[in-house]
């Protein structure tokens, strides 16, 4: 899949998996689209081919490079010149090449469409610490429908969300990604999906979406603050220091001046579950606050405290089953 289209319209969101090979650059699309409205599709054609012409042999050499087996899907943002010239150039080379209809203005449509249609939700609630991704990546592995949103957005959705992880993407290309996992699942059946905020970092979830998991059966857990601490801590505690003390000082306005510094000097002194203990006073009230918004006679209160994994896995597939039946 190959992606025509200036790399600053590929970064702000493409077809995922697709690679870039810009016809026209970031500079040159602004310079061929400012002549385009001011003097007409003429002049802006020929200064498009006088600019890219000189490298038309170095994009046959890229695309050769990239995709030695010579078949490729091109698309540029309405199916327009710039997949038309692309593919012309390495048709000349001996590709077999094959033209998105509309383009990638197309595949938003699909994608924008395809994470706001009805699915059957089922939302995994609970305090922070009740390991609720670790959950739903077992029950993944165990054949379940299951949307891990954090993973799209490559954030935890809270203060500490973003450490360790690879920049967020737009709200775009979280949406594409979300699509493409979607399209893959049966939506009459249950879908599992992790309980959040309508924003995750500085994702925002579909509108549509984000009503349906409001109005979706939810499963909250419920566990020790012993165990949720060592839950945290076991995902935390090796983060870097300076980070995690970053992240605590996001929160003063809501922890206050006294605990936030307390916070501090227990990350720098290694003791994780007091710096653990003293944020969960804030995460705990978010939470409640969230819980709220659910409808309480959907909501399924399921105690995992001291339980393993498969037996945790388990008493979930039974409230599935009390919640949506067979």
């Amino acid at each position: 899949m190959l992606d025509a289209r200036s790399e600053n319209e590929f970064a702000q969101s493409h077809i995922p998996e697709s690679q870039n090979l810009p016809i026209l650059n970031n500079q040159e699309r602004i310079e061929v689209g400012t002549l385009y409205k001011q003097k007409g599709p003429e002049k802006a054609i020929l200064k498009g081919f006088e600019l890219v012409g000189p490298r038309f042999h170095q994009i046959q050499k890229d695309a050769l490079a990239k995709f030695p087996e010579k078949k490729i899907i091109i698309y540029c943002w309405r199916g327009g010149m710039r997949s038309q010239i692309l593919s012309w150039l390495l048709e000349m080379v001996g590709f077999e090449v094959f033209r998105l209809k509309g383009g990638y203005k197309t595949y938003r449509n699909f994608t924008f469409a395809e994470v706001r249609k009805d699915l059957r939700l089922l939302v995994l609630g609970g305090k922070t610490g009740v390991g609720k991704t670790q959950l739903l990546k077992t029950l993944s592995e165990q054949g379940e429908q299951v949307l891990d949103l954090e993973g799209f957005a490559h954030h935890r959705g809270s203060s500490f969300g973003a450490i360790g992880l690879p920049p967020q993407p737009t709200v775009e290309q979280f949406e594409n990604l979300l699509a493409e996992k979607i399209k893959t699942l049966d939506p009459g059946k249950p879908i599992w999906v992790e309980n959040e905020s309508r924003k995750i970092g500085r994702v925002i979830l579909p509108d549509r979406f984000f009503e349906q998991m409001l109005k979706s059966p939810l499963i909250d857990l419920q566990k020790t603050e012993e165990e949720r601490i060592h839950h945290i801590q076991e995902e935390y505690a090796q983060l870097p220091k300076t980070e995690l003390i970053q992240a605590v000082k996001r929160l003063q306005k809501r922890l206050g001046g006294l605990r936030t510094q307390e916070a501090i000097a227990a990350i720098q002194e290694d003791n994780h579950p007091s710096w653990i203990q003293n944020l969960l006073i804030y995460y705990d009230k978010t939470y409640d606050f969230d819980l709220h918004r659910h409808e309480t006679e959907k909501t399924l209160s399921l105690d995992l405290s001291h339980l393993s994994l498969p037996d945790q896995v388990n008493r979930l597939l039974n409230a599935k089953q009390q919640l949506y039946g067979n």
